[in-house]
């Protein structure tokens, strides 16, 4: 009954008949990219770059979890790679199943459909449900949180029960179907196609938390600020966020290519540190004090003496000990990721002394989450998807962000046909074009 059930719903999208939705039977099962517990230990040995996600994903047909009360059922149209998928891909830095089981009930699987980034449509909601109704227009964050806990009640991030849909809980966003708690909605970008509205969720919502927020750095009009990656699916949002809230975006990229996006962006302030040569390792070991200080001279040269007010941090150890010595006085250092490895060293001189702040970020509670998807929604921030795949290759697309053959978001297509469709408002669309297609091709 799956594919014929699920056909009958696309097929009611495509036609834009949106209020059958609700009469139309949920299909029993769906296809899904999944991982297998019976394959975690089939990369050992090899080392995190050999690790192919082309081998571990899978799609597979999946039966539908039913609803449980404050959840919903969203037809998938188009979801995104984020880095959580490529870990879950590689089993690293352990394998995802552990999460599944700590969760128990419908999550605990041999299978994990991965995926924390979705555009559909809503198909059924569970009782309680009153903000949301099938056929509505939708994407989804990635915050799954039961908020039965007070600490979580000032910020759902300092719930206990917190988790990222798609990465520590099942049933995520690619694939034909996925399962969401109700209060990870929001509503779609009526200029954006649904490749597009898909891309921005978690990287979006995550750079807002991380630069914009009073949680984060909280960012404010004549900030400098350095954006290691700024061309990447983290940093090409915190590059228009300084943009847009009056900062100075020093941009670092590794790249000709990736400057030139960061010029495509607006940014003006940038730093090519292979074309430049930093350095930050002696050995292993051995960090090297005077390229941290030949890189703070250069940001000095750029912006006329003035040291970042704010550093945007997730490569992690390969650069935190520049990252600390160069922030101003008094600074901030914000990270939200360790992309080059988690064991971090920096000198606490330049920390304590200084008077500077290391701060923690991780996703984003709702309201900073929806106040970043409502900036997309208003044409303020664009989407940076550069290329899309299909379900079927995804193994393929996470493999390329993987090996970093990428620049933005990488997109992929779970129900829709082909790219394009999904448009509502074709008037901001055309206003914005140039912003929303500055990473494709790219």
């Amino acid at each position: 009954m799956g594919g014929n059930a699920v056909q009958k719903i696309l097929d009611a999208i495509l036609a834009d008949e949106l209020e059958a939705i609700g009469s139309l039977p949920v299909p029993e099962s769906y296809r899904g990219v999944t991982v297998h517990a019976d394959e975690v230990g089939m990369f050992e040995g090899l080392a995190t770059r050999d690790k192919d996600p082309r081998k571990s994903l899978h799609v597979d047909e999946v039966p539908t979890p039913e609803l449980a009360p404050g959840e919903a059922l969203v037809a998938v149209m188009a979801s995104a790679i984020n880095y959580n998928t490529v870990w879950t891909s590689i089993f690293e830095p352990l394998p995802t199943f552990a999460f599944l089981k700590k969760y128990g009930g419908r999550h605990d699987q041999p299978y994990h459909v991965v995926g924390s980034d979705l555009a559909g449509v809503v198909l059924r909601t569970g009782p309680g449900v009153r903000a949301w109704k099938p056929g509505d227009r939708v994407v989804a964050h990635c915050l799954d949180v039961q908020l039965e806990h007070p600490d979580g009640h000032s910020d759902t991030m300092l719930d206990p029960e917190q988790r990222i849909w798609g990465f520590e809980t099942n049933y995520g966003g690619l694939a034909e179907v996925a399962l969401v708690k109700a209060n990870q909605l929001m509503p779609m970008p009526a200029h954006l196609t649904w490749e597009e509205a898909a891309s921005p969720g978690l990287v979006n919502s995550t750079a807002y938390r991380q630069l914009v927020s009073a949680n984060g750095a909280d960012m404010k009009q004549g900030d400098t600020v350095l954006i290691w990656g700024a061309s990447g699916g983290l940093g090409s949002y915190a590059t228009q966020f300084a943009l847009n809230g009056g900062a100075t975006p020093v941009c670092v990229v590794s790249s000709p290519e990736k400057a030139e996006i960061c010029r495509r962006m607006g940014a003006e302030l940038i730093i090519d540190r292979t074309a430049e040569d930093y350095r930050f390792w002696k050995d292993e070991h051995t960090q090297d004090v005077s390229e941290w200080k030949r890189f703070g001279a250069r940001i000095r040269e750029l912006t006329g003496g003035d040291d970042p007010d704010i550093v945007f941090e997730h490569p992690g150890r390969e650069t935190f000990g520049a990252s600390v010595y160069v922030a101003r006085k008094g600074g901030t250092i914000v990270t939200c990721a360790s992309t080059s490895g988690y064991m971090h060293q920096y000198d606490n001189r330049y920390l304590w002394m200084h008077l500077k702040r290391i701060v923690g970020s991780h996703f984003a509670n709702y309201r900073e989450a929806w106040e970043a998807n409502r900036l997309v929604a208003k044409g303020k921030i664009h989407p940076t998807l550069s290329k899309v795949y299909s379900l079927e290759d995804t193994g393929q697309a996470a493999h390329d962000v993987h090996r970093n053959a990428h620049q933005g978001k990488v997109g992929v297509l779970a129900l829709a046909p082909e790219e394009g469709l999904g448009v509502r408002d074709h008037e901001l669309r055309e206003r914005h074009l140039t912003g929303i297609n500055r990473f494709r091709g790219v």
